[in-house]
């Protein structure tokens, strides 16, 4: 039979001529750039040696053996193991459900050869198993969660795709698509429920205490999970033999947290931008610090050149200099916080408030077409996040409609606040600056930057989109000191790092 090699297999044949590792870690890493991870050229040669001393055979230690040379940060794990279980997918023949392996299959299609006679599924490729009748198969299955047969539950989930999942070659469908399919099929909800009425049947009196039962329900759960991702797992698999690994790919490829666009992102990258902030805001303040200290160098001090020179035979081999004291500048940040511009402006102010020890003062106001100062609900907390969810509940910021009006928030702001803006002041506007079709009031604007030291805008829409529909971000352009595209976090670390 002529089966189709794994990349691992055919990186590890001698035959194949070349330097087959080299060129198979150099394809994966390329991957990974392409993906967006920072993989440096000396990770790449830690990852060569890494791989000649772990076993070829054994996926798992050659997958965690990339990973520990390859990924700086947690928050790209998930990036790699989407390029890894894409680029290094298993394909072919052999992989399908193995006679020898797992004889109990075999014996539930002998026991089935007379009443079914081939099974249902046997255009679909050989292997024991496909003549299961669903009722078996989901026998097998609630046996293999109860047992915890990890083996087990990886055959039935790759039997289970096949006969759920209703794969066509070339068809354009995502494998979530399949996914669903397969599980609205197995009912993991009501295995789950037939798992905890076994371990309660099983209880010396009849019952589980509380604990008890949270303890069997969590175990359960874990297992359920694993064999979910075995179905992610072949899912993949039979699309990447189909589609090919570079189409599988570029459709599978996901931003990494710090790349997500702020204004498009979905619940579960919002969570994982959560995440991902807080390591940045400190990185970010030890790096700001270290610039504020070392970056700039004053005039020469002659006395400590002179003083120096001693050691050096009177040559002044180590100029002196005097380190100036830059001032921490002040900080007001006003925010549109209306539809889908909210997300952009919370996770600016988390930046912000996380970073305020860089800052002699900061203060915040929101707004949509009303406007509200919000540093208050800043002040002393030690949880920013809370914070933040506090200025988006329970700040004033709507006047008539809750319909953007920039030109009657900055009014508002410059009438009660503008005389606190002084020549020490840097001011922030976050906002796409789609106003509804009402007034400007880009005087406003002009006024704030005669009288404070910079006044930067933050716009989190692609520049193509400035000054289309509504938007009139080119009428405030001429009197801000620089306006900027921050649709995610790196380029939101990139600003803040030029602010100082």
């Amino acid at each position: 039979m002529t089966t189709t090699e794994s990349p691992i297999e055919s990186a590890d044949d001698p035959s194949s001529g070349g330097s087959p590792m080299l060129d198979l870690l150099s394809g994966f890493i390329i991957e990974l750039r392409n993906a967006g991870l920072p993989v440096s050229l000396t990770e790449n040669l830690d990852a060569m040696e890494a791989v000649k001393h772990i076993p070829m055979e054994d996926r798992d230690t050659f997958k965690y053996a990339l990973a520990a040379t390859l990924v700086k940060n947690h928050s790209h794990w998930k990036a790699f193991e989407v390029v890894f279980e894409v680029f290094f997918a298993l394909r072919g023949s052999e992989y399908e459900i193995s006679e020898d392996r797992f004889p109990d299959l075999d014996d539930m299609d002998d026991d089935q050869g007379d009443t079914q006679g081939q099974g249902q599924s046997q255009g679909q490729g050989g292997g024991g198993g496909e003549a299961l009748s669903p009722e078996q198969l989901a026998q097998m299955l609630l046996d293999a969660l109860r047992k915890g047969d990890q083996a087990m539950m990886r055959a039935l989930a790759r039997q289970a795709v096949r006969r759920y999942a209703g794969m066509e070659p070339g068809r354009p469908v995502g494998g979530t698509y399949y996914l669903y399919r397969t599980l609205r099929n197995l009912d993991l909800d009501g295995m789950m429920d037939q798992l905890m009425d076994q371990s309660r049947e099983q209880a010396p009196d009849g019952q589980l205490s509380k604990f008890e039962e949270r303890l069997e329900r969590d175990e359960y759960n874990d297992r359920i999970e694993k064999l979910k991702k075995e179905i992610e797992a072949e899912i993949r698999r039979m699309l990447v033999a189909d589609r090919g690994v570079e189409a599988m790919s570029r459709t599978l490829r996901k931003p990494l947290p710090e790349d997500v666009d702020f204004m498009h992102a979905t619940r579960e990258e919002m969570n994982s931008l959560r995440k991902a902030i807080y390591p940045l805001t400190r990185k970010l303040a030890a790096r700001l610090a270290r610039k504020r200290k070392y970056g700039r160098r004053g005039p020469l001090d002659f006395r400590k050149t002179v003083r120096t020179s001693l050691s050096y035979g009177g040559v002044p081999a180590d100029p002196q200099f005097r380190f100036p004291r830059p001032h921490k500048p002040e900080i007001f940040v006003i925010a549109d916080i209306s539809g889908s511009v909210a997300a952009f402006a919370r996770f600016t102010l988390h930046l912000v408030y996380a970073i305020s020890s860089q800052f002699s003062k900061v203060r915040a106001f929101v707004f949509i077409d009303g406007l509200d100062e919000v540093t208050r609900f800043f002040d002393g907390v030690d949880d920013i996040g809370e914070a933040v969810h506090r200025v988006n509940t329970e700040a004033d910021v709507v006047w008539v409609d809750g319909h953007s009006d920039y030109g009657h928030a900055f009014g508002v702001f410059w009438e009660r606040y503008g005389k606190d803006i002084g020549p020490k002041t840097t001011v922030l506007i976050l906002g796409d600056a789609r106003n509804n079709y009402h007034a400007s009031q880009s005087w406003i604007i002009k006024e704030i930057q005669s009288k404070a030291r910079q006044v930067h805008w933050l716009n989190p829409e692609p520049k193509s989109y400035w000054d289309t529909g509504d938007s009139i971000v080119g009428e405030y352009t001429n009197y801000c000191d620089g306006v900027y595209e921050v649709r995610n976090l790196r380029q939101l670390e990139g600003f803040v790092e030029k602010l100082i």
